[in-house]
């Protein structure tokens, strides 16, 4: 952070001063001059003054400067690998934002030249401070998901592998007060942590102090509820500062709540209260979400393994039938579950296919959305963090082609399937548990020709790390393999929504995933996919082998 400074007020002071001496008629008198001597001393001592601070801040600026080329410089190399580290992803728009809210205030002290100049730019981008948020509760959500260590996020580290320079201790300040702001005491506290950790190694001046960091490290710890810890750091504070207004002001109501809960605490092992010492009910729904979240994450991290039972009967293939081009041209066909059937198209769309959808999408991504279930609207949601397009097969010959592909890939018809969505996913970028098909409840394909039966899914990037499509009922995970596509169906034969394909796209965690899909309903599959003697209703579960973690085989 660059230091904000004040100086150059002293030398507007003077100069007006000096303006006001003009009109006292000083050279009548060479008595009334010797005070002018007085003044110049007092110029030069300021003009010494105002270099000395100019010379700290075009030195803090030229630092600054140095990492933003040092950091371009590594970006332009690899523009996706770059942008797909959250860590890069983050500092980034934390350049954009406040750090460069303080370079402005900085370079406004001497000149002009960041509003007129560097603000005005009409033809670039400028991320906000809700911007910056998303990206502290994505390096939050990869932290949770994939087990990460904040010390080694902090110095760069994903997954054990370095992929950038560490973060500063501005970087953590910046990040500890964004979840600040978001009531996320928890992860703000790490990262408090961390931001006073590095703000202890290093002599470079920041806009903030350690008495800043530790009345933000108290009162979190005070927020969760842990008193006695907010007291300690507290009392920690006032070491360094025993004039501190507000510190002085929490430590009596701190030791003052500190009583209160340990007589509380007393009168409830004495039985004093009337209350039961039971835990308090977690509802159904609540601790089915927890089991479900805990499933998530593990197959995220590629932990869990389907059962021995089904993987041994699992097949690859040519696929042959549904056109007879296929004679000549089969689609290499890998099954990855069974029953409900799921399976990997290896090298089905081809590199140069990706590159015009991706070229078609770019200018027309928004906020991806999903179905509200109570008006069938499409609304952003905060469980699903990516940017998307829809392309029509009328638009361009590659996206009609890719249409025709997927009838022959699936042997279904096409004619009431969607436009092809395209989907870029952002920092940490994901989509959590969820089915495509309309729950019976649900208005959501009101306007179209029936629910959806199928999704196929194309793979458009490599990811480095994470970005992995879950099963969360079947135990399974895909990763993405560039130029595949994955394809399962989401109904029973009864038309009826089959539960056990719930899935999910995992976070990014490093890399950029590039999807697009094609969602195919009901109409024109009567022949296609006849329904079954069997009446297959929605709520309906099948008996699925348990998936089991890695380390057990």
């Amino acid at each position: 952070m660059v230091p904000k400074i004040s100086h150059i007020a002293c030398l507007s002071f003077f100069f007006l001063h000096l303006e006001s001496w003009t009109h006292a008629e000083l050279f009548t008198a060479i008595a009334e001059m010797e005070p002018l001597l007085q003044t110049h001393k007092r110029i030069i001592d300021d003009l010494d003054h105002y270099i000395i601070k100019e010379e700290e801040r075009i030195a803090v600026l030229k630092r600054h400067l140095d990492l933003y080329k040092l950091e371009h410089k590594k970006a332009m190399e690899d523009i996706p690998n770059y942008l797909g580290n959250p860590i890069n992803a983050f500092t980034l728009i934390k350049r954009l934002t406040t750090e460069l809210d303080d370079i402005e205030d900085s370079i406004k002290i001497g000149t002009e030249y960041i509003k007129n100049i560097t603000m005005n730019h009409a033809d670039v981008k400028y991320p906000t401070l809700e911007d910056l948020a998303g990206a502290a509760q994505a390096l939050t959500r990869l932290q949770t998901t994939y087990h990460l260590n904040v010390h080694e996020l902090a110095q760069g580290v994903l997954n054990g592998v370095k992929y950038s320079f560490p973060m500063s201790a501005a970087d953590c300040y910046e990040l500890m007060r964004a979840l600040y702001n978001m009531k996320d005491y928890e992860n703000a506290l790490a990262w408090a942590m961390e931001a006073l950790s590095k703000l202890r190694e290093k002599t470079v001046s920041h806009s903030f102090t350690e008495i800043d960091l530790l009345e933000y490290i108290s009162f979190s710890h005070y927020l969760k509820g842990d008193v006695k810890s907010a007291l300690e750091w507290t009392e920690k504070l006032l070491a360094l500062d025993p004039e501190h207004t507000r510190a002085r002001g929490n430590v009596p109501h701190f030791m003052k709540s500190i009583a209160e809960q340990e007589k509380a605490a007393r009168r409830r092992q004495r039985g004093e209260t009337g209350e039961e010492s039971t835990k308090p009910e977690v509802s159904d729904e609540m601790r089915d979400y927890a089991i479900e979240r805990k499933k998530y994450e593990a197959l995220c991290r590629g932990e869990m393994d389907i059962s021995s039972e089904i993987a041994k009967r699992l097949k690859c293939r040519y696929l042959t039938e549904n056109h007879p081009f296929l004679r000549l041209a089969p689609f290499k066909v890998e099954q990855v579950y069974i029953s409900p059937d799921v399976f990997v198209f290896h090298d089905v769309i081809s590199d140069d296919e990706i590159q015009q959808i991706q070229d078609m999408s770019m200018p027309r991504f928004k906020r991806a959305v999903v179905h509200d279930p109570k008006t069938g609207e499409l609304v952003p949601a905060h469980y699903r963090i990516s940017k998307s397009a829809w392309l029509r097969d009328a638009e361009a010959a590659v996206v009609a082609r890719l249409t025709r592909r997927v009838q022959r890939m699936t042997g279904l018809d096409v004619g009431s399937a969607e436009e092809l969505q395209v989907v870029n996913y952002g920092i940490g970028g994901h989509y959590e548990p969820h089915y495509d098909f309309a729950r019976k409840y649900e208005n959501a394909f009101n306007h179209f020709d029936g629910n959806r039966i199928a999704t196929v899914l194309f793979y458009m990037s490599e990811v480095a790390q994470g970005g992995a499509t879950v099963f969360t009922e079947l135990g399974l995970s895909v990763f993405p393999e560039k130029n595949a596509a994955l394809f399962w169906l989401n109904l029973h034969p009864s038309g009826e929504g089959d539960m056990a394909t719930r899935h999910a796209a995992c976070p990014v965690l490093r890399g950029s995933k590039w999807v697009c899909n094609k969602w195919l309903h009901q109409g024109g599959q009567e022949l296609l996919r006849p329904c079954s003697l069997e009446y297959q209703q929605e709520g309906i579960q099948r008996k699925i082998p348990r998936a089991v973690p890695k380390s057990a085989r």
